[in-house]
């Protein structure tokens, strides 16, 4: 007891941890729990409220610099914005103003001197944000559709992992299905600093090659191509026809997932205008995978948000259709920051970096399909890289050992064989 530490790490998950990021919405969150503590434990103070309010409206006008949302962008990218940094300061301006009357009144009751606590570590995290690049760290920034979020990373977390083992000595133990890449463990341990890590794999307790079969159509064009959404569109339209139970569209990027989304709409408001067809951003994680098991036959097209961590069991999920490798686009603030200084160490950024995260992610999507030992389904991998591509195998040989087709008779044929 005690000396056994089982750790689910994801080396996305490790980075984000390691991190640190400062948001609007954790700025309008301190002010809306400022004004109601005010209310109950401050009415006769009414500089509290009043500088809360100036403190979200500059928080409000930081958000409204950008036009862009659901984007990511590079410290040097947000410093083309000319009204970007006075807008940083007029929030630090007035978020030192609020921790000060805060302080003011922290003794009145604990929720003032939480919210006091709160200010002062958000002003903290904004006056490191603003320091210059460190090495070993990128600054970037995430813009959503109503908030903008600040963050520092850590271009590597092993040393800063092996820290944090070395202080808590006991057995570790990481377990996960996604771990290996081919078999082999270097990369994750690698990237989390496990040196000398014993590693063990054990087969699935699924029979992949009865319940399950991979199709990977022919006469895809590039995914670069402008056609590429539509050509998967209609890729999956006869698979979909053939599907009595749940499908799964899984795609790499919002655009692509709106455009698929689009067209496989109006298919289906032609053939069958009562199935179920939904979209991430309609409604939370929770409730579309809760309208989708009790559909039992709804179409979801979405994008990151549901390659991980989504469990749907049955006939609800009979296939799942990824559009491209997940590799991570090439302009991502991160990425870039560290295929550069995987560069300087004079390493192949492509090979020990970008292709093992595609393969993790790949598994990751792929497991939605076969959750448990009564599942069946097809899993489509649209991108034609998987067979064409030289790194293509690499992925091919870490998927599950699934039955392989590339024709689309065989996958419509398997699916009707399913019912639902």
């Amino acid at each position: 007891r005690g000396r056994w530490l089982v750790a689910l790490v994801g080396i996305a998950g490790a980075s984000l941890f390691f991190g640190e990021s400062v948001s609007t919405s954790q700025l309008l969150e301190l002010a809306r729990d400022t004004r109601a503590e005010a209310v109950i434990n401050a009415k006769d103070f009414k500089a509290l409220p009043e500088a809360a309010e100036r403190m979200a409206k500059t928080a409000r006008d930081l958000r409204l610099v950008f036009r862009e949302e659901n984007v990511r962008l590079s410290a040097a990218q947000i410093d083309e914005r000319a009204a970007f940094a006075p807008a940083l300061g007029t929030v630090l301006d007035a978020l030192r103003e609020l921790a000060g009357v805060l302080e003011t009144q922290a003794g009145r009751s604990e929720g003032l001197e939480k919210c006091w606590q709160r200010s002062l570590d958000l002003v903290a995290r904004i006056e490191r944000w603003q320091k210059p690049d460190q090495p070993d760290r990128v600054r970037w920034a995430e813009v959503y559709t109503q908030a903008l979020a600040l963050n520092v990373t850590p271009l590597s977390v092993a040393d800063i992992f092996r820290r944090q083992m070395e202080d808590n000595p006991r057995a570790w133990i990481f377990t996960s299905a996604t771990l290996a890449v081919g078999g082999d463990f270097g990369h994750y341990c690698g990237e989390l600093g496990l040196a000398g890590a014993e590693t063990a794999q054990w087969g699935s307790p699924f029979n992949y090659g009865e319940q399950a079969l991979l199709y990977a159509p022919e006469n895809m064009p590039e995914p670069s191509a402008p056609t590429y959404a539509e050509a998967v569109a209609r890729t999956a339209w006869p698979l979909i026809k053939a599907c009595r139970g749940g499908v799964f569209v899984l795609c790499t990027s919002l655009r692509a997932m709106k455009r698929i989304h689009e067209l496989i709409e109006d298919k289906l408001s032609a053939y069958d205008p009562d199935r179920p067809l939904l979209m991430q951003g309609q409604a939370t994680r929770s409730e579309l995978l809760e309208r989708h098991r009790a559909a039992g036959n709804a179409v979801l097209v979405a994008s990151q948000s549901f390659w991980e961590g989504v469990d749907v069991r049955g006939d609800a999920l009979q296939l799942v259709i990824i559009d491209k490798l997940p590799f991570a686009p090439p302009d991502d603030p991160v990425l870039s920051a560290r295929i550069e200084h995987m560069k300087r160490e004079g390493r192949n950024a492509f090979m020990d970096y970008q292709l093992p995260h595609a393969v993790i992610s790949m598994k990751q999507g792929a497991g939605r399909l076969i959750r448990d030992e009564r599942d069946h389904g097809v899993l489509v991998v649209c991108d034609p890289r998987l067979i064409d591509k030289h790194y293509g195998k690499t992925i091919w040989r870490s998927l599950p050992p699934m039955r392989r087709t590339r024709s689309e008779a065989v996958a419509v044929q398997f699916l009707e064989s399913l019912g639902g």
